[in-house]
């Protein structure tokens, strides 16, 4: 295990990746979902809640960074008229799955509540896995990996592996490394042979 204090770096990584992704939406080079950055705004911050409740520690300021970074991008999706990615079906039931697994978390209770929240927060993932899929050119890679380095770094702090402490990052970094492979491997397009060169 490293210090724990390696949370403030990966915190600073996170907000870097974050800053960036908000950059190119409001240069309209990236088009984010609104309901998963929405859901991960929401979804973190409550999660930071949770983790203080149970006596996690530093490694909570990562959760918390989870949080906050997607606000920026909510707000700099509605700044920029041309970072607009049009929600479908797939997408409102996505994000309808995820808010009820948040009003599931207070009914619950310890490991159950937690549970419940970080497949909520998976769940809101799937709409811009499903985008990097299919048009991986709208989408910016960077806090994709940097939120998976967070999550790795955070649960290299963590003095006790327990479901607490360990359940959140680990789900983040897990959704996170998918997200960003399949936007720097453009892996959609290049199995449906939609790229120059690729099979059909």
């Amino acid at each position: 295990m490293i210090n724990s204090h390696f949370v403030i770096v990966a915190s600073v990584i996170s907000l870097i990746g974050g800053g960036q992704y908000a950059y190119e939406t409001l240069r309209g080079r990236t088009s984010p979902n609104r309901v998963t950055w929405t859901l991960w705004a929401v979804e973190p911050l409550l999660g930071f809640v949770i983790e203080r409740q149970q006596g996690i520690g530093l490694a909570s300021l990562m959760t918390l960074v989870l949080g906050v970074v997607p606000v920026f991008i909510v707000a700099a999706s509605f700044a920029s008229d041309t970072a607009v990615w049009k929600l479908g079906t797939f997408d409102i039931a996505c994000g309808t799955i995820s808010v009820l697994g948040l009003v599931a978390w207070p009914l619950l209770s310890g490991s159950f509540a937690l549970l419940a929240f970080v497949l909520a927060d998976t769940v809101a993932a799937f709409p811009t896995m499903r985008k990097a899929w299919l048009d991986p050119a709208t989408e910016t890679a960077t806090p994709f990996y940097t939120g998976t380095l967070n999550g790795f770094i955070t649960l290299l702090t963590l003095t006790e592996f327990t479901t607490a402490g360990a359940l959140f990052p680990m789900a983040i970094l897990v959704s996170d490394l998918i997200i960003g492979v399949m936007i720097t491997s453009r892996l959609g397009p290049r199995l449906r042979g939609e790229l120059p060169g690729a099979r059909a």
